[in-house]
């Protein structure tokens, strides 16, 4: 059965918007995209659904993630001007107080508030990645499950290498069409070299996607040129021999294999031109988290620099523990407000108006973030010609967000209301494969008032 969704704007993003339009849905497809009128009398016994005054977008990408950490909203503030004592509370939490049930519910909330915010896929990164998984599944959307892998200690590589694997061969029996698993090798201050070379074999020869966090933090860069700093102190303390390889971190992974996987790559704040012409050469992909780089004081991505190297970019939320929400328009807000800032940084501390980076940052617009947050996303998880965009013989993914609010009226051109004025809690539907996850205000496939009193239970054992 044909339904069509009817609203004031339908926004493709591959093509043109589409003023007064509709896009009609067969089952888990998008069959016609187009003007209202002509749908309707295209398909005169579809199921008419109209949202007014709205925009259909294609559905948000998250492409970095950590949904089992939704209990730790909030939990790590007083540390986050020490990232190692971040990482540490955190880990602690993590594994001695947290029960498998509770790192389920965790991840099952955070999927709830990513598909209330028009998320319709989700790239997540996790120890519990059993638990992740099975959060998806419940809630309905969309994603790769990332199974995250530690171990600093060469002596270990093996061992730990092979937990890996029988972890990924128990997630593989619960994928399913929507739902896939990929590998992670949590950093290079956190997994050793031999390690992450076995990784990347393992990657290349099943074909599973690898994901990882790379080129983060100043901590990072110094234990990477210099063998100093907090990680590197930290490694010694544990007995863990280090051999500083005085490169950067991307010529790092590139060095061991890593870079052979096209991985997505977390962060990537600091880099340098040869960085970035390494990562072109690779076609290695990026998430790019503003918002969490900026909360932990972290630095700021070259957005406009991988644009115009057009290396692959898409946005991620990161965990809410270092965020505080999942919200993909906010994040693509954030991202645009802050490039140009950094444009008009450059040119006043370098006094040329005519800077080439400069005028590359200003001239980022809202629909190019509208892009990354959904085709580029896309792109990053090599989804592209099933989601991220609009179009007949793709994938139902999508979300319709109200355009009618006190702060997005009046409305002069679409994507910049959704970039520069919406948000999140403007969404009123989400779809995925046709399926309907939310709407009305609710989302339909799990009960949110069991969840959010485990959450409340959650965080009175965090306290």
């Amino acid at each position: 059965m044909t339904t069509l969704y009817c609203a004031r704007w339908v926004l493709p993003v591959s093509s043109t918007a589409v003023a007064d339009g509709a896009i009609a849905v067969d089952g888990e497809k998008i069959v016609a995209v187009g003007p209202r009128a002509a749908l309707v009398t295209e398909f005169p016994q579809a199921t008419t659904r109209d949202f007014g005054e709205s925009a259909i977008i294609p559905g948000l990408v998250n492409v970095h993630s950590h949904l089992e950490l939704t209990a730790m909203r909030g939990f790590l503030e007083k540390e986050e001007t020490d990232f190692f004592a971040w990482l540490k509370k955190l880990t602690i939490a993590r594994r001695e107080r947290m029960s498998a049930d509770d790192l389920n519910v965790s991840a099952v909330w955070g999927a709830c508030e990513a598909a209330r915010a028009g998320v319709t896929c989700i790239a997540d990164a996790s120890d519990s990645a059993f638990e992740s998984m099975n959060a998806l599944r419940d809630v309905g959307v969309r994603g790769i499950v990332f199974q995250e892998s530690f171990g600093p200690d060469p002596r270990l590589a093996k061992e730990n290498f092979e937990k890996l694997k029988a972890k990924i061969a128990r997630l593989r029996e619960r994928e399913t069409a929507l739902v896939k698993c990929g590998v992670s090798p949590h950093a290079p201050y956190t997994v050793c070299a031999p390690q992450l070379e076995m990784i990347a074999n393992f990657s290349v020869t099943e074909s599973l996607p690898l994901m990882m966090h790379a080129a983060e933090t100043a901590m990072e860069v110094s234990l990477m040129y210099e063998g100093r700093g907090p990680f590197a102190e930290g490694l010694r303390r544990r007995g863990i021999e280090w051999r500083t390889p005085g490169v950067s971190t991307i010529q790092y992974l590139h060095d061991h294999g890593v870079l052979e996987t096209r991985p997505l790559l977390a962060h990537c704040i600091y880099i340098d031109e040869s960085d970035l012409e390494t990562l072109k050469q690779a076609r290695t992909r990026v998430a790019h988290c503003p918002k969490s780089n900026a909360k932990l004081g972290h630095g700021v991505a070259p957005l406009p620099r991988f644009l115009e190297k057009r290396i692959t970019v898409g946005l991620g939320s990161d965990s809410v523990a270092s965020n505080n929400t999942c919200d993909l328009l906010e994040e693509a807000r954030f991202a645009l407000l802050l490039a140009r800032s950094e444009a008009t940084a450059n040119i006043r501390a370098t006094n040329e108006p005519g800077d080439d980076d400069g005028r590359r940052n200003y001239r980022l617009n809202a629909d190019e973030l509208l892009q990354t947050a959904t085709l580029g996303g896309a792109r990053a998880l090599d989804l592209q010609g099933q989601i991220g965009e609009l179009r007949d013989g793709v994938q139902a993914d999508f979300a319709v967000v109200a355009l009618n609010g006190p702060h997005q009226v009046p409305s002069y051109d679409p994507a910049s209301t959704l970039i520069f004025a919406s948000s999140g809690r403007d969404v009123v539907l989400t779809v995925v494969a046709g399926r309907e996850l939310y709407r009305y205000g609710q989302v339909t496939t799990v009960d949110e008032d069991r969840l959010r009193a485990r959450m409340r239970e959650i965080a009175d054992k965090l306290k």
